[in-house]
C-alpha cells in the first residue's frame, strides 16, 4: 500500500510548477514594488508552485529616499536590496538556468525601469539590460510562459517584438495617471489591450500574461486580486 504522502500526490495528479521570479531591488521608486511581489508570492504559494527568486548582482542606478520621494546619494546593490523581499533567499540572476523552470514572472516597480532596463531615463529609446533580455528571450524561445505586471511589460515590448500586453488603460485620467505608457508601447509595435485592474491580458501566441497592478490608482485588494488572476493564467500555460 502507498504511504499517505504518495497517495496525496497520486490523488492530486498535478506536476509542481517551477517558477523563476526576478526582483529588481526593494521599493516602488527604485526597486521592485513590494506589495506586488508579496501578492504574487502568496498566490504562487496557494497554487503549490515552487519559487526561486533572482536579482541582478549590480549597483542600483538611482537610489530614492522613499520618505521624501527624492533621489539619494546612497549606493546600494540590487541583489542585496532584493534579499529584503526574499527574506534572504535570493540568487544572482547570472545563475538562472532556464531549463530548471517552467514559468518566469517579473513584478513591477521602478526597478524594472531602472535596474532591469533604462526605460525610466530614456523612454521610448530605452533598452533592456542584456542579462535580463537574454533570459526573457530564452524563456520565450523555449515556449515557456511569462507573466509581468505594472511597468514590467515594457521589458517584453523590447524582448518579444510585436507581443500583446496591457499596462491598464490608454486614456489618462485620475485612475490611470500613467496611460501614456500604453501609447508608447503601441509606437514600439506592440498591441496594447485596455484592461481593468482586476483583469489580465493573455497573449496566447507568445504565452505572455500581463496586468496593470499599480499602474492603476486602485485599492490594494483589487491589485492583489488582479495579480491572482495573472498567476492563475500563467500557470495554466505551463
Amino acid at each position: 500500500s502507498c504511504s499517505p504522502v504518495v497517495l496525496l500526490f497520486s490523488n492530486c495528479g498535478k506536476m509542481v510548477k517551477r517558477v523563476a521570479l526576478i526582483l529588481a531591488g526593494c521599493g516602488v521608486y527604485d526597486g521592485t514594488e513590494i506589495h506586488e511581489a508579496s501578492a504574487i508570492l502568496v498566490h504562487l504559494s496557494r497554487a503549490g508552485a515552487k519559487v526561486q527568486m533572482f536579482a541582478p548582482n549590480v549597483e542600483m542606478m538611482h537610489v530614492v529616499n522613499h520618505c521624501e520621494g527624492k533621489p539619494s546619494n546612497e549606493k546600494r546593490n540590487v541583489m542585496h536590496e532584493s534579499a529584503r523581499i526574499a527574506r534572504g533567499d535570493v540568487s544572482d540572476l547570472a545563475k538562472l538556468n532556464v531549463a530548471d523552470f517552467d514559468v518566469l514572472i517579473i513584478p513591477g516597480g521602478f526597478g524594472a525601469a531602472k535596474n532591469l532596463s533604462d526605460w525610466a531615463t530614456k523612454g521610448k529609446e530605452y533598452s533592456v539590460k542584456p542579462q535580463v533580455e537574454k533570459i526573457i528571450k530564452s524563456f520565450h524561445q523555449a515556449g515557456k510562459p511569462i507573466a509581468m505586471c505594472c511597468i514590467a511589460p515594457v521589458l517584453a515590448a523590447k524582448a518579444i517584438p510585436g507581443c500583446e500586453i496591457t499596462v491598464g488603460h490608454d486614456c489618462e485620467c485620475e485612475k490611470w495617471p500613467n496611460a501614456g505608457v500604453a501609447k508608447s508601447m503601441e509606437e514600439l509595435g506592440c498591441k496594447h489591450v485596455n484592461k481593468n485592474v482586476e483583469e489580465v491580458h493573455v497573449d496566447k501566441k507568445n504565452k505572455l500574461v500581463t496586468t496593470s497592478a499599480f499602474m492603476c490608482n486602485a485599492q490594494l485588494h483589487e491589485i492583489h486580486d488582479g495579480l491572482g488572476v495573472m498567476v492563475t493564467e500563467v500557470l495554466k500555460l505551463a
